[in-house]
């Protein structure tokens, strides 16, 4: 399943879908993946959503009313709806399927840190979310069956009242499309789109995260909080009386404002605070430690014979001799950080002579909190 960048953005290199297209217009590819059907049936999927950790929604037109529902689900919850418009929606479907792993590697010319998600939704025929925006990128791949796709540039984002979702209440397609298996849709933020299932159908949405300024303004505050020290305790021996005791004084305005100024941070800070925020996992998202773990020295003999590879919900980011693992900060030297970097862009390290003690002992410390896995055996022939 495998393709190039070239293959995968219909003739573009990802250098020029990068300058021409990202964050800036929709681009529909034709044969993205040729004789893609995509990694699952809808059965599998809605047993998916039956999942206790699954995130999953529902959503039903019916009657021009529109109801959403969220997991967790039973099996009966999807029976006696075929007559009905409805779609199931599944998140984080990369932490269930390898080989939606595998999928997500052919987008690595976006940043890691930018990735968000794999989801993917069934509908028969009619179903869909409504129109409406998002406020990130997201490419649309098209698994089994088809599905029309209408876009709007439209300013008015209006939406309808007392919905479940944000759907457009005046939507105004100005392009529209049909998605064949294999077929793909990149969409920036905030371009309006409505996806109609033609017949049962499966799309593959490849979403990519956009945090607010003020999410990360609040998120880097708290980081900060443990580690930063205003020396010095608030005094006030000139004390003067007040005519409004009620009233804070000036004096007092000014020497917190004075001690509030001596906060300080800088690059480090910044990329110390990205790294760990953005591979945090999930509030939902749960590791198991190994149940018999290897010692440190079979550990260590395992990696060198079939490597290692991450645990399919676990995110590692790096920065300047930082390596960043689900949220945690691992400060290395340059030689481990190239070591557990390759890991950490590839998802797996191949077998090959020990690594250092530096990138084992970050390994070992992961694999015992479940973040991951001594590779694969692999069989000489």
């Amino acid at each position: 399943m495998m393709k190039s960048g070239l293959t995968l953005l219909g003739g573009l290199s990802p250098a020029n879908f990068l300058k021409h297209y990202w964050q800036k217009k929709p681009l529909l590819i034709r044969q993205a993946i040729p004789g893609f059907k995509g990694l699952l049936n809808p059965q599998q999927l809605m047993a998916l959503a039956c999942d206790a950790d699954a995130q999953a929604r529902a959503v039903v037109h019916r009657r021009n009313r529109w109801d959403l529902y969220h997991a967790p689900f039973e099996p009966d919850d999807f029976s006696g709806m075929e007559k009905m418009k409805w779609t199931v929606l599944v998140q984080g479907v990369n932490h269930y399927l390898p080989q939606a792993a595998e999928l997500l590697k052919q987008f690595t010319f976006v940043p890691h840190a930018r990735l968000d998600d794999l989801m993917v939704s069934y509908a028969p025929r009619g179903g869909g979310v409504g129109p409406h925006f998002d406020s990130y990128d997201v490419f649309l791949l098209q698994g089994t069956g088809h599905r029309r796709w209408q876009i709007s540039t439209q300013a008015d984002r209006t939406l309808i009242e007392g919905a479940p979702l944000r759907i457009l209440k005046d939507f105004r397609a100005e392009q529209e499309w049909v998605l064949a298996p294999g077929d793909m849709l990149y969409l920036p933020p905030h371009c309006a789109h409505n996806g109609i299932a033609e017949d049962d159908c499966m799309t593959y949405s490849i979403g990519f995260r956009t945090p607010s300024y003020q999410e990360l303004a609040e998120q880097f505050l708290v980081y900060l909080q443990d580690r930063i020290c205003i020396d010095g305790m608030y005094a006030d021996p000139g004390l003067r009386t007040q005519r409004h005791p009620s009233e804070l004084g000036a004096d007092m305005l000014q020497q917190v404002g004075d001690a509030i100024g001596r906060i300080q941070w800088n690059a480090q800070d910044v990329g110390g605070f990205l790294g760990s925020y953005l591979s945090e996992p999930k509030p939902h998202i749960f590791f198991t430690p190994p149940g018999r773990a290897l010692s440190r020295q079979r550990f260590d003999e395992s990696v060198s014979t079939n490597g290692v590879e991450l645990d399919l919900k676990t995110q590692m980011l790096c920065w300047n001799n930082l390596v960043f693992i689900n949220g945690t900060a691992h400060a290395v030297r340059p030689a481990a950080y190239r070591e557990l970097r390759e890991l950490a862009d590839n998802r797996m390290l191949p077998a090959r002579a020990a690594p250092s003690s530096a990138a084992l002992e970050v390994l070992y410390q992961c694999y015992l909190a479940g973040y991951i896995r001594p590779g694969r055996s692999r069989k000489k022939n």
